[in-house]
């Protein structure tokens, strides 16, 4: 998983007063009054360039050796005042804005004005004409975060006919299941978009995992293997059993899968694979942009049924505000009903009616399942898009901050029997009685920052090769030094205190 991401630099010149050496800035953006942090401000030091700080507010970029230097850099939030800085300004630890309310009506002056269903329905008209789908090349960095929390892990041992296979060994398994897990994948490069197909161009990437649970997750499976082995006879098949349901599974294919020979070729041929240097990360990457943009707001695949359910949503324009230099509409919507599911906000561009930005949040509920012991929810599912305006006219995505959360239970009776009409004697052999009782959270969040776009021609886009010998570098702890000389979003507190110490 990784991406890449890097900064246009272009400014006007202030030699004397600064050194032609490359300089790194890193400082955090709070509100002037309640010395809060201010989320995904955007920190402009040149045209098209800038950087967003993270949700703490947080921001970091490179001025490049030989560039030319800005005489302001202007930081920009919505319900703030637009302010310029000088460099030597923003090495502070801390930046100030004030807060400024959002303008309404009678600021600006129209031919006809519209009201708030009128702006909807020209904002949904003009979709095609607005949304890019021509060929670009945008430079990224992309950080995805997986969390997993476990809530409770209990096997519920009652019965067993295998000795090794006993209550101290199922609480042993349980044990081992980190209540807490994360993992963190940055990348930083090109991608390439041609509509919805995608390739990638991966300069530097990282993966912050703790490979201590991937190893006790390996001795286990091994362990309860050999126990496998040791005890189940072949022939016999297996008779599992869940509540109402209940399967027959034969023994000896199992038995096959588990064999030795077959164990150490899938081993050659993972190592050869290593030998080959094909990670996977360019695919991995791939599809965790195939994943992140088909919640855009205009796909069919998206949940966020703003467009194609708008008839289940109320709208009230808040006002006006300025977006860079376009004048935008500012409507809110939520749920008529039930039957709705997201509350946010808008900004429409007054000239074209395009989105160039929203911010939403899940309600409710997106899906509650539960049936017999099984429980599925969807819980989570909120985020801010941006959209910038390219030479064609048309609009993409320049920033995007999306989390997805759902929670998984299994609370039910587990039953294996192993039979074998093979065997004098009664057919039943091995029995094992567990009353599983499994819950857990898990949250994919993604931030994307696209930090340059130009557009390019078909054949550019089909002539790319990828390279996918490229890998992410594995760190056990968060490393400040890794992206030192790039230009990246901020990490947030809790990926600055990773830590996942080797043994």
């Amino acid at each position: 998983m990784s991406v890449k991401k890097t900064l246009f630099l272009t400014y006007f010149v202030t030699l004397m007063a600064f050194p032609l050496a490359a300089q790194s800035i890193s400082s955090r953006l709070v509100d002037a009054k309640t010395q809060n942090g201010i989320p995904y401000a955007t920190i402009q030091y040149g045209e098209h360039k800038g950087v967003i700080t993270n949700e703490e507010g947080r921001f970091s970029f490179v001025l490049e050796e030989g560039a030319t230097l800005p005489d302001s850099i202007y930081v920009t939030s919505m319900g703030y005042e637009k302010k310029g800085f000088t460099l030597e300004q923003l090495q502070d630890s801390l930046v100030f804005l004030n807060a400024k309310a959002i303008e309404l009506s009678g600021v600006y002056v129209f031919d006809k004005e519209l009201d708030v269903e009128d702006i909807i329905d020209k904002m949904i008209e003009n979709i095609p004409n607005n949304v890019n789908k021509s060929p670009v090349k945008q430079r990224f960095f992309l950080r995805k975060a997986e969390l997993a929390n476990m809530e409770k892990v209990d096997f519920g041992f009652e019965k067993s006919s295998i000795e090794e296979l006993n209550k101290e060994l199922m609480d042993s398994i349980a044990r081992s299941i980190p209540k807490n897990a994360s993992h963190y994948t940055e990348s930083f490069g090109d991608l390439y978009k041609n509509n919805t197909k995608y390739k990638l161009n991966i300069i530097k990437a990282a993966d912050l995992y703790d490979k201590r649970d991937v190893s006790s997750f390996e001795d286990l499976a091994e362990h309860m293997e050999e126990i496998f082995k040791q005890n189940v006879k072949p022939g016999s098949y297996l008779k599992i059993k869940s509540g109402i349901f209940s399967e027959k599974i034969q023994v000896d294919s199992i038995l096959d899968t588990l064999d030795d020979e077959r164990v150490d070729q899938v081993k050659k041929v993972k190592a050869q694979v290593e030998k080959d240097s094909v990670s996977g990360l360019v695919d991995s990457q791939r599809w965790s942009f195939q994943e992140m943009l088909s919640q855009l707001y205009y796909k069919e695949d998206t949940k966020l049924n703003l467009i194609d359910k708008y008839n289940r949503y109320e709208f009230k324009l808040a006002g006006y505000a300025d977006i860079g230099d376009a004048g935008v509409y500012v409507v809110d919507f939520w749920p008529k009903r039930s039957s709705a599911d997201f509350k946010g906000r808008l900004y429409i561009n007054i000239e074209d009616f395009a989105v160039m930005r929203l911010d939403f949040f899940n309600v409710q509920r997106l899906r509650n399942f539960k049936l017999l012991g099984i429980t599925y929810r969807e819980t989570v599912y909120k985020g801010t898009m941006r959209f910038a305006k390219l030479s064609n006219g048309k609009y993409d995505l320049q920033f995007m901050d999306f989390s997805d959360g759902k929670y998984f239970g299994i609370d039910r009776p587990l039953k294996v029997v192993e039979k074998n009409k093979h065997v004098k004697g009664r057919r039943k052999q091995n029995e094992l009685k567990l009353n599983i009782d499994f819950r857990m959270n898990i949250t994919n969040k993604w931030e994307l920052v696209v930090f340059d776009q130009d557009q390019i021609a078909e054949n550019e886009f089909k002539n790319y090769k990828e390279d996918k010998t490229v890998r992410a570098t594995y760190m056990p702890r968060y490393n400040p030094e890794f992206w030192k000389g790039y230009t990246i979003m901020e990490p947030n507190q809790a990926i600055r205190g990773f830590t996942a110490e080797e043994e």
